[in-house]
């Protein structure tokens, strides 16, 4: 059977571990400290569902890593970097060290007033 492919407007794929996500029950991550990472970054990131959106958070196995208390994620489009990421990180600073804060998916800057 030849080789198929599925097209995905995907600009970024963020791999998190999932084993290392386990062993902190689920939580660390978000505004409140209630969600794992894969969750937090979703929804931070206004990452939408599919192969139609600009950027997916998925699962991975293990990285061989394993941090204690502590998460392992990396940007496919940098596998060079590993990040080892602690509970209650600061999600605007995971955007940037994984090369995510390039303004895309921020706002634009306000227009200023017209004078009358």
């Amino acid at each position: 059977m030849p080789i198929k492919a599925a097209k995905t407007r995907w600009q970024d794929v963020v791999l998190v571990c999932r084993k290392c996500s386990k062993k902190l029950d689920d939580q660390g991550f978000g505004p409140d400290g209630d969600k794992h990472l894969k969750k937090a970054l979703k929804k931070y990131l206004k990452a939408g569902k599919g192969r139609k959106a600009e950027i997916t958070v998925r699962w991975t196995d293990c990285f061989d890593v394993c941090p204690k208390k502590s998460v392992v994620a990396v940007n496919a489009a940098r596998p060079t970097e590993l990040l080892v990421i602690a509970p209650g990180t600061d999600l605007l600073e995971i955007k940037a060290r994984l090369g995510l804060d390039d303004g895309r998916r921020l706002k634009a800057p306000p227009r200023p007033l017209a004078a009358e």
